[in-house]
This record gives C-alpha cells, structure tokens and sequence, in this order.
C-alpha cells in the first residue's frame, strides 16, 4: 500500500460543503443524517445554508468538517471501492481531523465522533477568555528557528509551536501580549510574513489544558476500537494502534504541537507516494508537495472527485 488517507482540520470548513455530495449520493446523506441525530440539531443546516459565523464557530466547525469527511468516504467506499483497511497505509488529521481519520478507521461511531468534537469546540473555545489569547503564523522560518522566535517571546507567559505544517509554515500560539512580541521578533529574524491568526482561541498550547482535562473525562467514556490502519498521531509523528494509546494521544494532542511536517515526512519515508485528502479544502494536498518530494497530493471533496480519485487509488496499488 502506497497511499495514506489524510483529514483536514479547522480552516478548511466552507458554507454547501458536501451538500452536492448528500445530493447525489445517500451514504453520504446518511453520513449527515447520523450526525444531526447525535447532535440533536441540525447541523447540516449550518453547513449548507450558513450563515457562515455559526459554522465558523469551533463547536460547529469541527462536527461539521468531520461529517463532511467520513460522508466523502462513505462515497468513496460505495461508488470507487475504497476501503481504509486495504487500500491506506496510514491514516492522519490535521487537529480536529485526527477524529475524523479515527472515525474513518473504525476507532469511533460517527455519533460518538461527532459528540466528541462538539466537546472538544466547546471546550477549547471556554478554556481561555476572548481576547486573553492569540495565535500567529510565521512563514519563511523553519520549525527550529519557529520555536526560537517563541522561546524568545514567552518572557514567563506561554508561547509555544501549536502547528509545525511544513514548507516554512509554523503557527504560534499563547498569550496574545507573548504572541505579539513572536510577531515582531519573527520578522526581525527573517520570516517572509509574520501575522495574527483570526482565531477564538490559542488551540494547542499549555492555556489549552482545561480544555485538555474536558476531553479526558469525554474520551474516558467513550469505546475506542483498533483503527484498521495504523493513525499517525499529532502529538508523535509516528503510528499507533492501541486504543488506550489512542486515548492518551488525544488528550495531550490539546496542549501539545500538531507535528504534520513530520508526520506527512515519516508516511513518505515508509513507502507512501499518494496522499488522499478527505473532505472540505485542498490544504493538506498543498502542504504535501512542499514537504515530500514526489508526493501526490489528491483532493476528495465533491462528486467530481470519486472517478478521479478511483484512478488514483489504482495508480497507487
């Protein structure tokens, strides 16, 4: 198997996201379905229709963009002959999409994926007060240079790498005063663009932790099954199986660095020559080419993307 199957995180959400998908195909609409029943609303209302400050929302957006992934899948599945199992060496997400690559892999129900992430948004958005945090990204400076800039900028606040996605991009994030000063700093040292983040909240870093303990105590009631493919998790850069482990990973994965760089590098060093995006967005797809040469980068959003991506997966077998 030379493919590996990838889920985007926040950012990627847009209003109609997979509606043409629902339309056309009804595992998908079921996808969508199982999701709005779990939630006891409907979301896909939101995800359809908009308006597009309520899906921006991190208790909607992340539900949403998982339902938009597995309901791509489950196209995938039933129209191209997809199966996680066989055909994906590896499965990975960005954040939030790390839920959606558990689901796609068996590890979650779909109800249980999708009242996790509406946690999960609630909790991250409660952790930290408007305003008290901030996040930026620093382009043109590498991960080591990235975490000197934050190192240099905490001065006894928290300042630390929340996102290492590769090509040069690193995302900063904490105290907004901390993350201010790794503006400025960043741009002294060199960094092609420094800028603030239009974000809620400081994701991934130590401020992150009441959301963190949140999540523990919604995983821990949760039943995690073996993924019926390894998940390169966030927070290692390397695979496992074990539930538990899974479990553990996480709730570290709150505070700790989304390492994709690594991750998308240690798939491409074993074997992986094309990456599936599942889902809303072609962020992933990008990030592959700057970070494993020779990688393909295959997006799968809409009904126009299945015979492709059918062809795809067979150049890859």
């Amino acid at each position: 198997m030379t493919a590996a199957f990838t889920f985007p995180g926040q950012g990627s959400q847009a209003i109609g996201m997979g509606k043409a998908l629902a339309e056309a195909f009804p595992a998908a609409r079921a996808v969508f379905d199982e999701v709005d029943s779990a939630l006891g609303e409907k979301l896909t209302a939101i995800i359809w229709d908009g308006p597009a400050e309520t899906l921006q929302l991190t208790e909607n957006a992340q539900p949403a963009l998982m339902a938009v992934s597995i309901a791509t899948l489950r196209v995938l599945e039933t129209e191209a002959g997809f199966s996680v199992g066989r055909d994906a060496a590896f499965v990975a997400g960005h954040s939030l999409g790390e839920y959606s690559a558990l689901a796609a892999a068996g590890s979650f129900s779909i109800s249980d994926t999708a009242r996790l992430l509406r946690t999960r948004g609630l909790a991250m958005q409660k952790a930290v007060p408007v305003g008290v945090g901030a996040m930026a990204a620093l382009l043109g400076l590498d991960y080591e240079a990235a975490m000197a800039v934050a190192n240099e900028a905490a001065q006894g606040q928290v300042c630390q790498a929340a996102n290492d996605n590769g090509g040069g991009q690193v995302v900063v994030s904490g105290d907004r005063t901390a993350v201010d000063r790794a503006v400025e700093i960043a741009k002294a040292k060199g960094a092609k663009r420094a800028m603030l983040l239009p974000v809620s909240a400081p994701f991934h870093c130590k401020l992150m932790q009441p959301a963190a303990d949140a999540m523990a105590e919604a995983l821990a009631g949760v039943t995690i099954k073996t993924p019926a493919s390894p998940l390169v998790a966030n927070v290692l850069a390397a695979p496992i199986t074990n539930p538990d482990e899974i479990r553990r990973r996480l709730i570290e994965q709150v505070t700790g660095t989304v390492r994709w760089r690594e991750s998308v590098a240690y798939m491409a060093a074993h074997g992986v020559t094309r990456f599936f995006e599942i889902g809303a967005g072609k962020v992933l797809s990008g990030l592959v080419k700057r970070i494993a040469d020779g990688a393909v980068g295959v997006s799968i959003g809409g009904p126009n993307d299945i015979a492709a991506a059918k062809d795809a997966l067979a150049a890859s077998a």
